[in-house]
């Protein structure tokens, strides 16, 4: 069985790899059947002949998990095409702090809110109140004048 996987070269914690068509049963560094491309994993360089991954892929090579995402994410030039992460990760520390914040945020607002509610039926009970008495000296002022006119 043929596998299209990754041949390890470069020093010490400085890996850079080979993209390689080789026997499934082949030690990793062993002769492989053809180099299809190179990859370093620090810079994130790769140069890859992707028709070629694709033609041995269609003969029936098996790509390894590493380099079937490569394939995949390859540009038609044979270069990745990497998207670099945009999200901070935060340390737990820092996410403690950040939900600490929102939650404050979030009881500040209802705090507000209610506050304002309770303003806004306190003029609502005001006006309503400033209606009945009207009301209620409308209609004493009103018996007033009937009597005066009598």
């Amino acid at each position: 069985m043929l596998k299209i996987r990754l041949k390890r070269l470069g020093a010490k914690k400085n890996p850079t790899y080979r993209v390689i068509v080789i026997n499934s049963t082949t030690k990793r560094e062993g002769k492989p059947i053809q180099e299809l491309g190179h990859y370093n994993p620090k810079t994130k360089v790769m140069q890859l002949d992707k028709a070629s991954a694709e033609s041995w892929i269609k003969k029936g090579a098996q790509p390894t998990e590493t380099v079937a995402y490569l394939i995949k994410n390859c540009n038609a030039d044979g270069t990745l095409n990497y998207k670099k992460k945009e999200a901070v990760k935060l340390s737990k520390k820092a996410q403690a702090k950040a939900a600490a914040e929102a939650e404050a945020k979030a009881q500040a607002k209802a705090a507000k809110e209610a506050e304002e509610a309770a303003a806004k039926e306190a003029e609502e009970a005001a006006a309503k109140e400033a209606e009945e008495v009207a009301v209620e000296n409308a209609a004493e002022t009103a018996p007033e004048e009937k009597n005066v006119e009598a």
